[in-house]
């Protein structure tokens, strides 16, 4: 354990994430993928939600190293389509995708209290089954990482344009890497054709962003690419709590 703890790269403090910014802010994503890898080797994760985004790093990751962790939560409330995926990307890639699972008896008491609906309610009801079913999963999918790489971009939407290739989690203390922050939804398409990536058919289906179904809807023409999630609310509210930054 005293070895482990010896060989761990020592966490990078503001000044360090400003330079590996300034290092990789046009970089390709492979490249960030190279260095990051190779610096937390097995304390570093992919958090897919089975995104476009996600895949075209899944392919990248594997690319690069068949023993880095991929994982994934399962909300219990995912289309048919997004467990197919994960099938269907286990066996193309050769390689486990670890599903992280809500607590049952946590959403037990959380649909006795408010309803099996219940993020329909309110934006704090909303909330609450957010953390239930992907914040808390997620805090023990990070169990022994230092690392996590996301498939975020900054086109996406009004509550990602400030983010960074690399940032300091604070929530979670840890470093989070965007290979794919300076990519537009053309670049990620082009990648995921040329490469044969596989990807949700909903998106043939006018789904550009998939999350839980009774929270995600097709989009229609001219709408943003985030419009289709918790559509009910306001855009600066459309987060599941995952990437706020402290």
């Amino acid at each position: 354990m005293a070895e482990q703890q010896q060989n761990r790269p020592a966490m990078p403090d503001h000044e360090q994430i400003e330079q590996l910014n300034h290092r990789f802010c046009n970089a390709d994503p492979v490249e960030v993928l190279s260095y990051f890898v190779e610096q937390y080797k097995d304390r570093i994760a992919l958090s897919s939600s089975l995104s476009i985004e996600d895949q075209v790093l899944t392919h990248m990751v594997v690319q690069l190293s068949k023993h880095t962790r991929i994982f994934t939560l399962d909300t219990g409330r995912l289309f048919p389509e997004t467990y197919q995926l994960i099938d269907t990307t286990s066996l193309k890639y050769g390689v486990p995708i670890e599903v992280f699972f809500p607590d049952y008896e946590r959403v037990q008491q959380m649909v006795r209290e408010e309803g099996i609906n219940l993020f329909y309610t309110s934006i704090e009801s909303r909330h609450r089954c957010c953390q239930i079913r992907k914040l808390e999963p997620l805090q023990r999918a990070f169990k022994g990482l230092d690392a996590w790489i996301c498939g975020l971009r900054r086109e996406q939407s009004v509550t990602r344009k400030d983010m960074q290739v690399v940032e300091w989690d604070g929530m979670h203390n840890m470093i989070k890497i965007n290979p794919l922050i300076n990519w537009t939804e053309q670049q990620v398409w082009d990648y995921i054709k040329q490469n044969h990536v596989p990807y949700n058919k909903l998106h043939d289906r006018g789904y550009p962003s998939i999350g839980c179904e009774p929270c995600t809807r097709a989009i229609k023409p001219g709408e943003d690419v985030r419009a289709g999630r918790w559509w009910w609310e306001s855009p600066e509210h459309r987060e599941c709590g995952l990437h706020q930054r402290h």
